[in-house]
């Protein structure tokens, strides 16, 4: 079902990989809180409403065309027709030589982030899709147009022939099969000098597929959520295992529209008292999962850097207390039945399934240990494990009960994670379906009324990072009350690294790199940029 349509579900990738193909403008180091440059050389914050940045000269795509700021005009273009959250900010991208200007409706910090991150596609392949765009956008039609709505539907059928790279790989597509594909060098692509390798292989699969190969000695590096003893053997065939911070982790989602008694924050509220989150955690990926503190959406180790001592101290961390959950559960309406299942207060039987990707090994293990938990409590719940692309359409679609999907992101700031949390799950940002249903305008105890998406927004808006906290703020306190997902633990990395045998350089255990999350600003396609990471002399 594999295509080329980067922008679309179902694209061709090799996840971070992807960096070496179509480059960003920069990468994050988490530990200094600078960047490194890539495709951008400078950038900067024009008060009080521009981000500007200037990009490399001279570069070519692996087609012979010049990458040129129009090439960054069709990418953007291309995402305000899908809705992409940078657009909460900006309302126009424009250039003046190798200038870009992002003109901000909304001034807001994180738009440099936003930008910075974002990978660059040729306007040769995409650029007449973003033109009409930029027509409708230009007169005056929003999202929420059925001219708008149609360009994306036809946009979303579109299949490319190929992937045109600015990087230093491109895919070969002679090497591409079920199994396996092969990034090869682009030769005209940025930093193809200074990155040492000429060949990377991608393996096709999740933890199950993958395993024997690495045992094998087959993979040098590898992202996957490996159970205990997997590690332990790879340990003993001479792999170290990298442990960074994830800043996301698995949450339990709960399908509104069809589980109506779950509307009631406190039955929500119950459900986090019944659940033993550190032995889920332990269970599930051992010393690499962290059973959640704060249960705020947001990463325990971000907490303490956006949240005042005082807002930290109100947060309820949901100690495991079942005798609790069962008292607020009968005062939210709910009874057991005579076989000991609940029964909610429209009068519906617990008895749901839980579905979760399959192929994930730690996610299927957290399911599978909380579908145990709460039909112990009575919560009768089955795991449904089908292929993670499935699961993750499935609830955007809104086609489950209940599903463990991922919360968090791997971003510093807040407005991040809760774009993934929340926005992302509903419409107009996913425009797949309904998704979790969960309504954006809720009541609150702690915060009064709240509306989710204008909090989100002012979370990542202005130049002012004290201004932004006091929405994060109530962002942290709103959703600990509330509950839309409830998070189970935060994942470290147990990340098998080979050295020796086609890769070395890799820098020692505690080195500032290891901050850095190993997805949005992977350490390794860094350390490939730079030239760290080096082929094995023979």
């Amino acid at each position: 079902t594999g295509h080329w349509n980067v922008f679309v579900t179902n694209a061709i990738d090799v996840g971070i990989y992807d960096d070496l193909i179509n480059v960003p403008f920069a990468k994050y180091y988490w530990s200094s809180g600078k960047w490194m440059p890539l495709l951008a050389t400078s950038w900067k914050i024009v008060p009080p409403n521009e981000f500007v940045l200037t990009m490399h000269s001279g570069l070519k795509w692996s087609d012979g065309k010049d990458v040129t700021p129009q090439d960054v005009i069709a990418t953007f273009n291309i995402g305000r027709l899908q809705s992409w959250a940078v657009w909460h900010y900006l309302d126009k991208v424009s250039a003046s030589g190798n200038d870009i200007t992002f003109h901000m409706a909304k001034p807001a910090s994180v738009v440099q982030r936003y930008v910075l991150e974002q990978r660059v596609y040729s306007a040769a392949t995409f650029g007449s899709w973003a033109d009409k765009a930029d027509a409708l956008f230009t007169a005056g039609k929003t999202i929420k147009d059925p001219e708008v709505k149609a360009l994306l539907t036809d946009f979303e059928k579109f299949r490319p022939a190929g992937i045109v790279a600015n990087g230093p790989f491109m895919f070969d597509e002679k090497q591409l099969t079920e199994a396996q594909l092969a990034l090869v060098k682009n030769p005209t692509g940025y930093a193809a000098d200074k990155v040492l390798f000429d060949k990377i292989i991608a393996y096709n699969g999740e933890t199950p597929v993958v395993t024997p190969l690495f045992l094998a000695k087959q993979i040098d590096y590898g992202t996957y959520g490996f159970p205990t003893a997997t590690v332990n053997a790879m340990v003993q065939e001479g792999f170290r295992i990298l442990t960074p911070p994830i800043y996301s982790g698995p949450a339990l989602y709960i399908n509104y529209a069809r589980l109506k008694g779950l509307t009631k924050p406190e039955v929500r509220q119950a459900i986090a008292y019944a659940i033993d989150r550190v032995t889920n955690a332990t269970v599930s990926l051992g010393k690499s999962a962290i059973a959640q503190k704060y249960m705020t959406g947001l990463s325990d180790n971000l907490v303490p850097l956006w949240l005042e001592p005082s807002d930290i101290a109100k947060l309820n961390q949901y100690p495991l207390d079942q005798k609790k959950a069962e008292s607020m559960l009968q005062s939210a309406g709910w009874k057991k039945g005579s076989d000991g299942i609940w029964v909610d207060d429209t009068g519906k039987k617990w008895d749901y399934d839980l579905e979760v990707p399959a192929d994930y090994a730690d996610w299927s293990a957290c399911a599978q240990n909380l579908a145990e938990q709460l039909t112990k409590f009575g919560l009768k719940t089955t795991v449904r494990a089908i292929p993670h692309v499935q699961a993750g359409q499935d609830m955007l679609k809104g086609n489950f009960n209940l599903s463990i999907q991922g919360w968090g992101a791997g971003s510093p700031y807040p407005q991040f994670s809760y774009e993934s949390d929340i926005l992302a799950n509903v419409p107009p940002e996913n425009p797949l379906g309904p998704g979790n249903s969960f309504p954006l305008t809720q009541t609150t105890k702690i915060e009064g009324q709240v509306n989710f998406k204008d909090l989100v927004v002012a979370a990542g808006e202005g130049l002012d990072q004290a201004k932004q906290k006091v929405a994060v703020s109530k962002l942290a306190l709103a959703f600990n009350e509330l509950l839309p997902t409830i998070p189970i633990w935060e994942r470290y990395g147990n990340n098998p690294a080979l050295d020796g045998v086609r890769v070395t350089g890799w820098p020692a255990d505690g080195d500032p790199i290891y901050r850095n999350s190993p997805y949005s600003d992977s350490f390794v396609v860094m350390m490939l940029y730079t030239g760290q990471l080096k082929p094995v002399q023979k």
